[in-house]
């Protein structure tokens, strides 16, 4: 059995962290609302529900705090950056870094549980206000409702003039006030974004997506509107008026032992929680619009076959480090649509790269933009204009500080391992390279023969420069053909078996058909590498994450004479 906590440690007791931050923020304003005597008067106004509305709100204040900075990609960029790797916890903290959308969905998920609390709280108090309002709640609510705060504002903020019918009057009542309104658009505005943000909508309808997440402006200032009229007021001279023992002698107000209660009303406080992360999200946005403005060149289009594509572009100062990705904007298609990509060229190299699959709408646009779809070389004065926001660290650029490499990619999710390999072809062949990097297993699962086509030349020069050097034990790969050979190429593939060439990719070593077995891959990879701390990268599919996940979990040992695997999954 493997040792799950190389792999689930960190990232659990960070969540378990962030539930309790959560449920300790819920409990101690629950507490504080609910035995508080300062609002022992409101409590009789609004119900045993005002604790829960009021403890959701902090909660809400919490998150909607967090939301905004796991999206906030050069803060997440420079924090990975800052962070070392030469150690085991370090470089755990830092792996967590590439959950930061997970995280922001985490977060976005307790928005909505607690927004419905506080909602349904907030029901039940405009309920009791109104019947307080409206004398059906006892005389001492009629009297309370009347009494005004420090300001000059009534304590019940709902004035009943006519009696109309109940729940009709209600709801005038609460939409009226500014709590009220806010609220309400809150709600719709929440309602609008979490529904959008399907990975559905997300592929197929980018647009809708993008405009309704962008609602995020009228959401943060809907939230800080939300508290400014302080309705919940708090009483000022308990130490005068203490309400457990004058509450029963309301008729008598005032009198020597129980003068009138005076109330102040409650201050906006979502501003403190907020502050901070708004500056850093406009400084974030700032830097984007900044970088985006920048002058990108591209001076070179490549067509590849099975309907790829290579961009090759130049920036002036552009700098990268292998495996990171950028977003890309083509303004002649669309001037919000900014899709990653992630560099194939190598920081070695003097253009900047990236390969794309033409597999959508937008793809197909750009291929015909920068003329892939036609003959010949296109000058480049004809080229469209392109924008780039980047580069970005990703968890492959992690590989350089592990013992051991094992590199797994799934069709075109191959990407972030040619600048890799390109990068490592160049170090290694370096005199004076201080490499950590020992050793690098490639495995390459594809659907059909056409998806090897592209990406065959540079595993053939790497296996060649690796070969004339004495390193040839350096890299080992294996590349996995899943289906789409015909009856005839499988004969042909038969009958060249004794080649020293694959009869598909024309590579030394030979493609294996069918699927992998990682268990026992896992398990030789293990035995070959005892005591070594084995980083797994990964570019492609949910379900194969999951079985990659599952067994570097299992086959990870603690023990001195182990092989340690630490996951890392690839996440734009």
């Amino acid at each position: 059995m493997g040792d799950r906590f190389i792999n689930e440690g960190v990232k659990w007791i960070l969540l378990v962290v962030w539930f309790l931050a959560n449920i300790l923020a819920w409990v101690v304003s629950y507490i504080t609302y609910a035995n508080s005597d300062e609002f022992y008067y409101m409590r009789h106004l609004m119900g045993a529900s005002l604790p829960v509305a009021r403890a959701s709100a902090t909660c809400l204040n919490l998150n909607s705090m967090m939301i905004l900075l796991p999206v906030c990609r050069n803060i997440i960029s420079f924090f990975r950056g800052s962070c070392e790797t030469n150690n085991y916890y370090r470089r755990n903290l830092r792996r967590q870094l590439d959950k930061n959308i997970t995280f922001h969905k985490v977060v976005a998920y307790l928005i909505v549980i607690f927004t419905i609390m506080h909602v349904v709280s907030h029901c039940f108090n405009f309920q009791h206000l109104y019947d307080a309002a409206s004398g059906e709640s006892g005389e001492l609510a009629s009297v309370l409702s009347l009494r005004t705060t420090a300001n000059g504002a009534k304590l019940n903020p709902i004035r009943v003039i006519s009696k109309n019918s109940l729940g009709l009057g209600l709801v005038e009542k609460a939409l009226v006030l500014l709590p009220g309104w806010t609220g309400a658009v809150l709600s719709l505005v929440l309602i609008l974004m979490f529904s959008s943000a399907t990975e559905f909508i997300r592929r197929s309808y980018f647009e809708t997506f993008w405009f309704t997440h962008h609602l995020f402006v009228l959401y943060f200032a809907m939230i800080l509107a939300h508290g400014a009229l302080g309705v919940v007021s708090s009483q000022s001279n308990v130490a005068q008026h203490d309400p457990k023992v004058c509450y029963e002698l309301y008729a008598a107000w005032p009198s020597e032992q129980c003068p009138n209660p005076e109330f102040v009303n409650g201050s906006a406080s979502s501003w403190k929680w907020l502050l901070f992360p708004m500056v850093c999200y406009v400084f974030e946005r700032i830097f984007r619009l900044y970088r985006a403005w920048q002058t990108i060149i591209i001076t070179k289009v490549v067509q590849h076959p099975s309907n790829v594509i290579e961009l090759q572009m130049k920036k002036q100062g552009f700098k990268m480090l292998p495996g990171q990705y950028i977003f890309l904007l083509c303004p002649s298609i669309s001037r919000i649509q900014w899709h990653p990509f992630t560099l194939t060229s190598a920081p070695e190299e003097d253009y900047l790269s990236i390969h794309v699959r033409i597999v959508g709408d937008w793809t197909m646009k750009l291929k015909e933009s920068v003329g892939g779809d036609q003959e010949g070389e296109q000058p480049v004065a004809r080229l469209p204009k392109v924008a780039i926001d980047g580069p970005f660290g990703t968890a492959s650029i992690d590989i350089f500080e592990y013992e051991v490499g094992i590199c797994v990619g799934a069709g075109i999710g191959v990407t972030p391992f040619a600048s890799i390999l390109k990068s490592i072809s160049e170090r290694i062949l370096t005199p004076d390279s201080d490499l950590k990097l020992k050793k690098v297993y490639f495995f390459w699962i594809c659907r059909d023969t056409n998806a090897f086509e592209w990406f065959t030349e540079l595993l053939t020069s790497l296996e060649t420069r690796l070969a004339e050097s004495g390193r040839s034990e350096f890299l080992e790969y294996h590349i996995y053909l899943t289906r789409g050979w015909s009856h005839r190429q499988a004969k042909n593939i038969y009958l060249q078996e004794e080649q020293e060439v694959d009869a598909i990719t024309g590579l030394r070593q030979k493609t294996n058909y069918g699927r992998p077995k990682w268990d026992d891959t896992f398990k030789k990879i293990a035995q070959d590498n005892p005591g070594k701390n084995a980083g797994v990268f990964f570019c492609g599919p949910k379900s194969l994450s999951s079985v990659l996940h599952k067994c570097c979990n299992r086959h990870a040992s603690m023990k001195a004479d182990g092989c340690r695997f630490f996951y890392n999954k690839e996440n734009f």
